[in-house]
C-alpha cells in the first residue's frame, strides 16, 4: 500500500483532542485508540474515529499507513476509551477485496443515511466514492470486543 499524505489539519486536531479525550470528554465517534508500538513496545495513543455499523465496530485510516495502523497491524489488539469507557479489541485487517466490499457494502449504504458523515469522508477524510479507488491505500480493521 503506498502511504496517502496527513492533512496538516489532522495533527493540531490531535493535540487538542488527545488530552479532552484522556480526560474523558466523549468526542462523538472519535475514540482515543491506545496500541502497543510495534517497535517500542510502549503503549500510543491517537484520536480516530470508530463507526459502529449494523452492530460491528469499523476502524479505517482515511490517509493510509499511518503509524497507528502499523502498530495495531502488529499488535492485533488496542484498548478504545470513549469518555469514561474502556473496551479491549482486537482487530482483525481486511484484504484489498474485503475492502472493496466493505466499502460498496457497508459504509456506501451508511453514507446514504447520513449527510453529515458523507460530508466528514468525502470531504475531511477524502475518501472517494468509488469501492475500488477507496480501497486501495486505506487499511480497514474489523474490531472485536474482547
Amino acid at each position: 500500500m503506498r502511504a496517502s499524505r496527513v492533512p496538516s489539519w489532522v495533527p493540531v486536531f490531535n493535540a487538542l483532542a488527545k488530552p479532552l479525550m484522556a480526560l474523558g470528554v466523549p468526542m462523538g465517534a472519535d475514540v482515543l485508540l491506545t496500541v502497543r508500538g510495534r517497535k517500542s513496545g510502549l503503549p500510543r495513543s491517537t484520536p480516530v474515529a470508530v463507526a459502529e455499523i449494523s452492530g460491528r465496530l469499523w476502524l479505517l485510516s482515511p490517509f493510509g499507513e499511518t503509524d497507528w495502523a502499523r502498530n495495531l497491524r502488529a499488535a492485533g489488539r488496542a484498548t478504545i476509551t470513549s469518555g469514561r469507557k474502556r473496551e479491549e479489541v482486537t482487530a482483525v485487517e481486511l484484504d484489498r477485496e474485503a475492502r472493496i466490499a466493505f466499502y460498496r457494502d457497508v459504509l456506501e449504504p451508511y453514507l446514504r443515511t447520513s449527510a453529515v458523515a458523507t460530508w466528514i469522508v468525502r470531504n475531511l477524510d477524502r475518501i472517494p466514492s468509488d469501492p475500488a479507488a477507496a480501497a486501495e491505500d486505506r487499511p480497514v480493521f474489523e474490531l472485536r470486543r474482547v
